[in-house]
């Protein structure tokens, strides 16, 4: 072969590989701008698929004073009341426990930021906070 079919060869590749390359290139944009939208959707779509159904119950209200098409189109389960029961008792306790736990969580805060402040010789590096900025 010919010095110059090599190099005729060789640009020709080139010209192939820069063309794959723009394509490429424009595949990525392209999926750049349209992959949060998709996934969000598809996050969104999970999250409803995932989600139990909880009738909405009046703070301080019993459970016969679910709707009443809920309670004549499904038949009375005792083990299924007896759950939602269970769940409701939960996220009661859940929700009263709440400010016990913000006020730990803003306590244990309170003392990083304390220990920020004292003079960094005295603090070892693996417990130092990487400043990003």
């Amino acid at each position: 072969m010919a010095p110059e079919e090599c190099e005729e060869d060789l640009d020709s590749e080139i010209e192939k590989l820069e063309f794959h390359l723009k394509e490429m290139g424009q595949k990525i944009l392209e999926h750049r701008a349209t992959l949060p939208d998709h996934l969000k959707s598809t996050f969104l779509s999970v999250l409803n698929s995932q989600r139990p159904f909880l009738p909405q119950l009046n703070s301080g209200a019993s459970e016969q004073n679910i709707s009443r098409e809920e309670s004549s189109s499904e038949p009375e389960d005792p083990e299924a009341a007896e759950k939602l029961k269970l769940v409701q008792e939960k996220i009661s306790s859940n929700c009263s426990a709440m400010p016990i736990v913000l006020k730990r969580m803003k306590d244990c805060i309170a003392k990083f930021d304390k220990l920020d402040s004292y003079n960094p010789a005295y603090i070892h590096q693996d417990f130092k906070r990487k400043k990003t900025g």
